[in-house]
């Protein structure tokens, strides 16, 4: 019986154990940066730690969410800060600017995601031999910048990010397999730059992994994006739910068992 009620209280315990959520100021040379991390402090053993770039908006409830997620699943979930803390746009046009400073200064880019990733896994909570990075639109193309960079990775997913690189030779950097996940009609990242894209990651040997959802445009995770595809950017339910499938099944096998 005194087994049994030991059994019945651990149990009971760990279903009522909250997820973490917490800021987190961390910093790149003299600049303050913010993140945000979701972990279940009820697993004692130090768990994968997924980073998650948002889109060019910066952090927020989206990614937020998807820490939060990723913590329910036992994983650690930490949101990458780029632009530096209290730096958030008003609208697109601000945030344009912001991405593009960045886009445009790769090495500045690749510094603050190696901030963010030498953060995450100084956590005592953080599994360093499995870390991945995962990124949204504007986060994508941060993701991948970070592996470039030759930064120990276990994985790097890209959701309709940018595949872009001013230094497609660094792609032999790359030490993880590498999952894209685009909008076949995306008119933010066209065929060309798609093609170019795959070229360099064959060209190093990389893993890649690319699928394409028919029917879809940029930003098709995100509900805010609205639905019509004729903006060019639009939330695509189908796309949504069969993204994220490949990323778990993503997730399982550069992971393994936790």
């Amino acid at each position: 019986m005194l087994t049994f009620l030991l059994i019945f209280m651990t149990q009971l315990t760990t279903a009522q154990a909250a997820v973490t959520t917490k800021t987190i100021e961390y910093h790149q040379g003299d600049t303050t940066l913010e993140g945000y991390v979701a972990y279940d402090d009820a697993i004692a053993a130090p768990k994968p730690g997924v980073l998650i770039v948002p889109d060019w908006m910066g952090p927020g409830p989206f990614a937020f969410q998807k820490a939060e997620q990723l913590a329910k699943e036992g994983y650690v979930g930490f949101v990458v800060d780029v632009y530096g803390k209290g730096v958030r746009p008003k609208d697109g046009a601000e945030a344009g600017k912001l991405a593009g400073l960045f886009k445009g200064d790769r090495p500045l880019l690749r510094a603050r995601m190696r901030a963010a990733l030498d953060t995450l896994t100084a956590m005592k909570q953080v599994n360093t031999k499995k870390v991945l990075v995962m990124g949204y639109c504007f986060g994508g193309t941060a993701a991948l910048e970070l592996a470039r960079s030759g930064a120990p990775l276990a994985g790097v997913a890209s959701f309709h990010g940018g595949l872009s690189s001013p230094s497609p030779q660094d792609a032999r950097n790359i030490k993880a397999p590498v999952l894209a996940m685009h909008g076949a009609d995306d008119p933010f990242v066209p065929a060309p730059e798609v093609q170019a894209f795959k070229d360099e990651m064959k060209s190093a040997g990389v893993d890649l992994k690319f699928i394409a959802y028919a029917g879809a445009v940029h930003s098709f995770t995100n509900p805010a994006a609205g639905t019509d595809n004729k903006k060019g950017a639009a939330y695509n339910a189908s796309a949504d739910k069969e993204s994220w499938k490949a990323f778990e099944e993503f997730v399982g096998r550069v992971f393994g068992k936790k």
